[in-house]
C-alpha cells in the first residue's frame, strides 16, 4: 500500500489535470500551499527552474511520468487476465477484468475494487502476486473500473461497485464463479466501496426488466485496506485531526466549490449514504482491515488529506462490528508485503467455508 502522503500527492496531482478539461466553475481551489508540497516532492517539476511551480509545469510532469512509466523496461508482468475490459455498464469506465480458476467446480471469486480517491487508478493495478495466491487458493479474482467523481460525483462509484457485483452474479455460471462466495476487497477509495458494498442493503430489483439488476450486490466478506468507514467531512475532522478532511477530492465528490459548503446541512443525507459505517446492521458480512500508518494523533501542519488512511477508521469501524457481533479482523502494521496477503486471503478462505 502507499503511504498517505504519496497518495496525496498524486491526488493532488489528478486535482490539477482536472482543471485543464473542467469549467473554471468546477475546478476547486488550488493553494499555493499544493504547489509548494509538489515542488518538494518533485523539484524537477520546475521546467524554468525559478523556483515555483506553476499548474502547467505540474501537469506536464505528471504526463511525462506517465509517459516515462509506460516505457520502463524489466515490469514484470502477472498472469494473463481470462477476460479483459468485460462492459458491466453503460459508461466506459464500467469494465471489469476476469482471472479465472481451471476448475471442475464453480470457484469461489474476489473483486478487487483499485483505489486512487475516485479520481484516478484502474484495475491494471492489481497485484499479480494475490492473482497467483488466489489461484494457488482454488479462488478466481476479478477487478473493476468505475467512474470518477470529476463527472460523477457521489455515489456514482459506490454504484458501480454494485453494479459489477450484480453483473458477475448474473453471470456466474458463464464465468464458473460461485454467485455465493463472493468477497469485494480494495485499498483507500476501493476499501471505501468495498465496504459501502458489504454493509449496503441489497440493491437487488427483482421486478426490474434489466436482468442484471434482479441479481443481489451482497458479498459475505468484506477487505478494507487503508479504508475510510465514514465520508462525512465533519466525522473524519472529528476522528482524525488536522486536515485529513480537507483531501483534493473531496469538492468532486460532492461537488463544491469551497470547503465552506460541506457545512451544508442539505449534504448530510448524502454523507449518511455513501458512509459504510451508516448502514451496518447484524446481518452485515465479516470484515478484515490492514492499516500501515501509525496510530497517533496528526502532526502539527499537516498537510489537506494527509490521515485519510489513518487506522482510527479501522478502529472506530471493529468498534461498531464488535457491537453487532460481527466478525472481524484488523491489523496495524508497517510490513504490509509480510502480512497482509496471507492473512486476507485466509480470512477470505474461512469466511467462504463458513457458507458452504
Amino acid at each position: 500500500m502507499r503511504s498517505c502522503f504519496v497518495t496525496f500527492i498524486f491526488a493532488c496531482v489528478f486535482s490539477l489535470l482536472a482543471v485543464t478539461s473542467q469549467p473554471a466553475s468546477a475546478a476547486p481551489p488550488l493553494s499555493k500551499e499544493n504547489l509548494k508540497m509538489l515542488l518538494e516532492k518533485f523539484p524537477n517539476a520546475d521546467s524554468n527552474k525559478d523556483g515555483e511551480l506553476t499548474v502547467p509545469e505540474a501537469i506536464a510532469y505528471y504526463q511525462k511520468m506517465l509517459a516515462d512509466r509506460k516505457k520502463k523496461p524489466g515490469k514484470k508482468s502477472g498472469p494473463k487476465p481470462t477476460h479483459t475490459n468485460v462492459s458491466y455498464g453503460p459508461d466506459k469506465r464500467n469494465v471489469l477484468d476476469l482471472w479465472l480458476v481451471d476448475s471442475k467446480k464453480p470457484t469461489p471469486l474476489v473483486i478487487y475494487i483499485h483505489g486512487g480517491g475516485f479520481v484516478g487508478g484502474s484495475k491494471n493495478g492489481t497485484s499479480p502476486e494475490i492473482i497467483q495466491q488466489a489461484h494457488k487458493r482454488g479462488i478466481s479474482v476479478a477487478a473493476i473500473n468505475y467512474r470518477f467523481v470529476f463527472k460523477f460525483p457521489f455515489p456514482a462509484p459506490q454504484h458501480d461497485g454494485a453494479r459489477a457485483i450484480q453483473f458477475l452474479r448474473h453471470h456466474a455460471e458463464k464465468y464458473n464463479v460461485d454467485p455465493n462466495l463472493f468477497a469485494a476487497f480494495g485499498g483507500s477509495a476501493g476499501a471505501g466501496i468495498s465496504m459501502w458494498l458489504g454493509y449496503h442493503d441489497d440493491l437487488a430489483n427483482p421486478k426490474s426488466e434489466d436482468l442484471i439488476e434482479r441479481a443481489s450486490s451482497r458479498v459475505c466478506a468484506v477487505g478494507s485496506l487503508g479504508g475510510q468507514s465514514t465520508y462525512d467531512p465533519a466525522v473524519i475532522e472529528q476522528w482524525v485531526g488536522g486536515r485529513a478532511h480537507e483531501h483534493p477530492s473531496i469538492y468532486y465528490c460532492y461537488n463544491v466549490k469551497t470547503l465552506e459548503e460541506l457545512a451544508d446541512p442539505k449534504l448530510q443525507p448524502l454523507y449518511d449514504e455513501v458512509s459504510a459505517i451508516k448502514h451496518l446492521t447484524k446481518d452485515d458480512p465479516p470484515t478484515y482491515m490492514f492499516y500501515n500508518e501509525e496510530n497517533k494523533p496528526m502532526r502539527a501542519g499537516a498537510r489537506p488529506g494527509e490521515g485519510i488512511h489513518h487506522p482510527i477508521f479501522g478502529i472506530k469501524l471493529q468498534e461498531a462490528l464488535n457491537k453487532l457481533n460481527i466478525e472481524s479482523e484488523f491489523h496495524n502494521e508497517s510490513n504490509a508485503q509480510k502480512i497482509l496477503l496471507p492473512t486476507m486471503l485466509d480470512f477470505f478462505e474461512n469466511q467462504f467455508a463458513k457458507q458452504k
